[in-house]
């Protein structure tokens, strides 16, 4: 029924071949698509300020507690660690062509500037099901005070 349909090659794209190797190349390390997040972004996190505290939401499945080193110096946040790659895979299975990996394994790094007034001795860190919460309360003599206004 459709065997007299054929792609007609009109010149135009042919033209353009050698440019989606190039692209290729240079998205193999970052992103590959606006919804992904570049390579070396892990953990993701989410980061809150209230008049009270900062709070840090680390996105790390497959990570236990045990697994990221969170510390603070010089109002800078850093998380650091370690993900293992899949249980099962092996190096052969790594080497062969895949068509899509985003799953980060191996040593992250991930340093996040905090304003000033962080009160790192009150900081707690807890951990649920790969969502790490770090809440930074602020010194109490930063925080905002309300002034009660007196009748003249």
């Amino acid at each position: 029924m459709f065997g007299d349909l054929k792609r007609f090659d009109n010149g135009i794209g042919s033209g353009f071949d050698w440019f989606r190797p190039w692209l290729d190349e240079i998205f193999q390390e970052g992103a590959a698509d606006i919804r992904s997040v570049p390579r070396g972004s892990f953990p993701m996190i989410n980061v809150g300020r209230t008049d009270d505290a900062v709070r840090v939401y680390v996105l790390a499945a497959g990570l236990a507690q045990d697994d990221l080193d969170i510390s603070v110096q010089d109002n800078v946040l850093t998380l650091r660690g370690r993900r293992d790659a899949l249980p099962g895979e092996n190096e052969s299975d790594r080497k062969r062509p895949c068509f899509r990996r985003e799953r980060f394994d191996g040593e992250f790094v991930r340093a996040i500037s905090l304003p000033e007034g962080i009160d790192v001795e009150r900081a707690e860190a807890r951990c649920h099901d790969g969502v790490f919460e770090i809440h930074l309360p602020k010194r109490e003599e930063l925080k905002p005070r309300r002034i009660d206004i007196q009748a003249a």
